[in-house]
């Protein structure tokens, strides 16, 4: 019987040790700051689970989950299937595959901060092109700052202009590792368009698009730069996502015990919830 060599893990154990580090230390300080209290001058007073029984009763915290879990499954029901779309759209041979790629590729580039700030000006009601067009072109009332329904709007659209290129790209490259002899043999039965997307494309990306749920699922139920530049919470607490309200609670109140203890079911919640979305879409492989 042949045995495997294991030494290349050699290599990756440097690696996988000083992520672990770097990661480790910083999760213990959360977890000693959940449990405790302080008012400064590095005194601690012991507080058990206090902190984590306030948050999980706290309407504040319930209120922004659910904005959480709302944007992010808005996010995952527009972006997947629009991505699919795009990328089934996309040439598969020629002169515009790369560009059709580096164009798809653009949005992802620009950092965080960057486009949240791009938004905010872009559909300002007093100077943003969105929002003059809008409010005095096609007449229809808008503003961001003070309607919840124009911010909600926004920051999801925002959103989907950035990173539904990461479900393009992803797509992109589960349909174009199909041989072509698939499509030959569809040619030859007669399928239609759509038999041949869910016997024979749809099947192939299943893979990719699992990567794709995650990834996004993971992004946009953390998201916080976007949003947090685009409109900052409001108005009012419209678009006070989790993060959001975790930042104000840690820095802007600096309750850092109800802070780190909200981080930790954070944590948590995004944990089971991406093993809950892994082991749906894996299950039917393992039969």
């Amino acid at each position: 019987m042949k045995t495997q060599n294991q030494k290349a893990w050699l290599f990756v154990l440097p690696v996988v040790a000083l992520v672990a580090f770097n990661a480790l230390i910083p999760i213990m300080t959360v977890v000693n700051y959940s449990v405790q209290e302080t008012f400064g001058n590095n005194l601690f007073f012991w507080e058990g689970l206090r902190w984590f029984q306030e948050i999980l009763n706290s309407d504040r915290f319930q209120a922004a989950l659910g904005r959480q879990f709302l944007f992010t499954g808005m996010i995952l029901v527009i972006e997947v299937p629009l991505g699919v779309v795009i990328a089934l759209s996309m040439p598969r041979k020629g002169f515009w595959v790369p560009v059709c790629l580096v164009t798809m590729a653009l949005p992802m580039l620009i950092p965080w901060n960057v486009v949240g700030a791009m938004w905010n000006i872009f559909t300002l009601p007093q100077i943003g092109l969105a929002g003059y067009f809008l409010n005095d072109v096609l007449g229809i009332p808008y503003d961001m700052t003070q309607n919840p329904v124009a911010a909600w709007i926004t920051i999801i659209v925002m959103d989907v202009w950035h990173w539904t290129s990461l479900v393009v790209l992803l797509s992109y490259a589960g349909l174009v590792s199909i041989p072509d002899a698939y499509y030959q043999a569809a040619r030859i039965d007669g399928a239609s368009n759509w038999s041949v997307f869910r016997y024979i494309q749809l099947p192939k990306m299943k893979q990719v698009l699992t990567i794709a749920i995650l990834l996004r699922f993971m992004d946009s139920f953390n998201i916080y730069t976007e949003p947090f530049v685009l409109t900052g919470g409001g108005p009012g607490n419209a678009t006070t996502l989790l993060s959001i309200d975790l930042v104000k609670v840690a820095l802007g109140q600096f309750d850092l015990g109800p802070a780190a203890a909200m981080s930790l079911i954070y944590f948590s919640i995004t944990l089971l919830v991406s093993w809950l979305f892994y082991t749906l879409m894996t299950r039917d492989d393992e039969n």
